[in-house]
């Protein structure tokens, strides 16, 4: 299971790398697994500031659809549209090419409430 220390997690299994007071988003490795083959990721929150834990997209897979929660309130300042054409590419590069969209900061003070890589090991009992 790929785990990057480097990164912050939530309890939904997004991933997030903070660069300044920008933040870009994923899914997990252990959560593509999961839901399978992704087939589709709809993010229509562009441009929309958002509280975390809000709901910024979907993501669809052979067998399920689960919604995309915001880890951090802020505003949706860009969406990897190379999703659009290769949504699989969460299943090959989660961490990567794979990301979702990245978030202007609004309170750097969420960032605490974020797991790092030991604590989602524990959450999903890697």
């Amino acid at each position: 299971m790929n785990i990057p220390a480097n990164l912050k997690y939530t309890k939904d299994h997004e991933w997030v790398k903070i660069e300044g007071d920008v933040a870009t988003v994923g899914i997990t490795d252990f959560a593509q697994k999961e839901l399978g083959d992704i087939v589709y990721v709809e993010v229509e929150t562009l441009d929309q500031t958002l509280d975390k834990d809000e709901v910024f997209g979907t993501v669809e897979a052979v067998k399920t659809v689960s919604d995309l929660f915001l880890p951090l309130s802020g505003e949706i300042v860009e969406f990897n549209e190379a999703l659009e054409t290769a949504p699989e590419t969460v299943n090959t590069d989660a961490y990567g090419d794979g990301w979702m969209i990245k978030v202007k900061i609004a309170n750097m003070d969420e960032v605490s409430e974020l797991l790092d890589s030991e604590q989602y090991k524990e959450l999903i009992g890697a």
